[in-house]
């Protein structure tokens, strides 16, 4: 990924406290400003589907085992196995 410039502007005692917590925590404070977006834009997704659920009644919504769909779940093999063991083919 690229990568871009930005300046902020801060008050001199956020400045203080951002450089002594990345010293300590062995980081930069770019990387810190880039964790902490995108920790938000992930909650901000996460808020974006459950808000689709949301538009369910409480009964249908507690149907829904998992929020996100599992990418390597493999939907043709399960069916096989289930009908291996119905019928023992």
């Amino acid at each position: 990924m690229a990568q871009a410039k930005l300046t902020l502007s801060l008050d001199p005692d956020t400045i203080e406290f951002g450089k002594k917590y990345v010293q300590e925590n062995h980081t930069s404070l770019s990387k810190l400003v880039q964790n902490f977006l995108n920790d938000i834009a992930k909650k901000e997704a996460k808020k974006s589907v459950n808000s689709q659920l949301s538009e369910y009644p409480d009964w249908i919504q507690q149907l829904v085992v998992a929020k996100e769909p599992t990418p390597d779940f493999d939907h043709k093999a399960e069916y096989h196995k289930h009908l291996e063991e119905k019928y023992g083919l």
